[in-house]
């Protein structure tokens, strides 16, 4: 018995312990990060590779300031040059006397170049900052790419050593590597179509994102309100952990953020307020939900065959700005969106035929960037929706989202007792009950006279 209790709990460590570190998106179940290394020929010392890195998620992005990827070498490999990225160290390359390599460290950090370098320096799908697209919103830009030389290496298909330890961050923490796995080459074809030619060698490695791991708390919560109802559910008290954010003149301990100001506070005006840090440590206003973005979603309109939903979202950071956000919802009525307005939409069918989930992003040089918390730290839209006789009702909170997004994170919703509700009706009034009511009050009257 003994042995069968400790047996049961060691399965249900692991069991933790995998869910902790594979992620899993309902709304994206097969959203991923591949890197993929293609050895495009073979030096006297190691090979020449070309790295690119495919974000195969439908609406999580990597934002400014960009991916850092980086790896273990399987034996003492150096990096001799790299085109289109760089290394943030170089480490100890003091026993080379001749050409020094551009990087000796055993695990390096490699990072994207900023727009604008030296055309020498680039290559194709390189120099964004590190900032890649969601592939359901840009799958031009959902790309990035470099060009490494790996030195003291195999020259080989049967002596190269894999890299091994991946590890991805976009641009904080979130994202698990698994090891890396030779698949077959990959195949280039001539720009005329009429030649085909393959690397030499080919590995992949995938890399797949957890909220859980990416924050201790949400980053952003949901506000509701409907024109059949006066009252406005706010987002939840510390939705966003109220613990983790200090206000100004009262910070102590650890915390990802240099707490809070009031909006109306002349510290908001200050030149510079705005400015991120090093360490990406927020400044927010303080709100009684403490988070960095709110979605509010009001149920503004109905019609014969219509109806109308408002969406706002609201950035409170002041030291973020968001380009190229996305914003997820689902419910069960965006099978049937009529029209989208000042946003851009694209159905999510993650499990084929069930239509029920949508992103919102906005549209090129209009609305697509947040803008940092303060008067134009806001954008909104408004989405039609046709009845479906069979579903429809705006009783029990039917009109609300079930899920919210923002930039791939899911969002805190509200209770869901605390939503709009219909207005009691009067109850229905039948001849019937008109006569019971009648003789109850003669019967009465006759009582008081006898």
């Amino acid at each position: 018995m003994e042995e069968l209790r400790k047996s049961m709990l060691v399965a249900l460590i692991l069991a933790v312990t995998c869910s902790v570190a594979v992620a899993y998106d309902p709304l994206d179940p097969t959203g991923n990060i591949t890197i993929k290394w293609d050895i495009q020929s073979w030096t006297p010392d190691g090979y020449v590779a070309m790295v690119a890195m495919n974000n195969y998620q439908q609406y999580r992005q990597i934002m400014a300031p960009g991916w850092t990827l980086g790896w273990s070498w399987a034996k003492k490999e150096v990096i001799w040059s790299i085109v289109g990225a760089q290394a943030t160290e170089q480490g100890d390359c003091s026993k080379f006397k001749g050409g020094i390599p551009h990087c000796c460290k055993h695990t390096p950090s490699v990072v994207d170049l900023l727009p604008g370098v030296p055309y020498n320096q680039q290559i194709a799908n390189c120099c964004r900052g590190g900032v890649i697209s969601a592939y359901g919103q840009d799958p031009a830009g959902s790309l990035s790419a470099f060009q490494v030389s790996v030195g003291l290496a195999g020259t080989t298909n049967k002596t190269v050593k894999l890299p091994k330890n991946f590890t991805l961050m976009g641009p904080g923490l979130g994202y698990t590597c698994g090891p890396a796995t030779i698949v077959p080459s990959t195949v280039y074809w001539s720009a005329d179509h009429r030649r085909k030619t393959q690397a030499l060698m080919t590995w992949t490695v995938t890399c797949t994102y957890s909220q859980q791991l990416a924050s201790r708390y949400p980053t952003c919560c949901v506000s509701f309100s409907s024109f059949y109802n006066s009252t406005i559910v706010p987002c939840a008290k510390c939705a966003c952990g109220c613990g983790a954010h200090k206000s100004m003149g009262g910070r102590g301990g650890k915390s990802h953020s240099d707490g809070c100001i009031m909006g109306d506070s002349k510290r908001a005006l200050t030149p510079g307020v705005n400015t991120p840090k090093k360490d990406g440590a927020q400044l927010l206003q303080c709100t009684n939900h403490m988070c960095p973005i709110r979605v509010h979603w009001h149920v503004k309109l109905n019609y014969k065959d219509y109806w109308r939903a408002k969406i706002a979202v609201t950035n409170f950071n002041y030291r973020m700005n968001y380009t190229q956000w996305t914003l997820v919802a689902q419910h069960p009525n965006l099978n049937n969106v009529t029209e989208v307005f000042s946003f851009q939409y694209k159905p999510l069918l993650p499990y084929g035929n069930i239509n029920d989930t949508g992103m919102f992003y906005g549209l090129k040089l209009y609305n697509d960037l947040l803008m940092e918390a303060g008067p134009f730290g806001n954008v909104q839209s408004e989405v039609l929706m046709r009845k479906d006789d069979r579903t429809f009702t705006f009783s029990q909170g039917w009109a609300f989202p079930r899920k919210i997004y923002f930039n791939g994170d899911e969002c805190k919703m509200p209770p869901p007792d605390s939503y709009p509700y219909l207005p009691n009706s009067a109850p229905l009034v039948t001849p019937r009950s008109v006569i019971t009511a009648a003789s109850a009050c003669l019967l009465v009257l006759l009582l008081q006279v006898a």
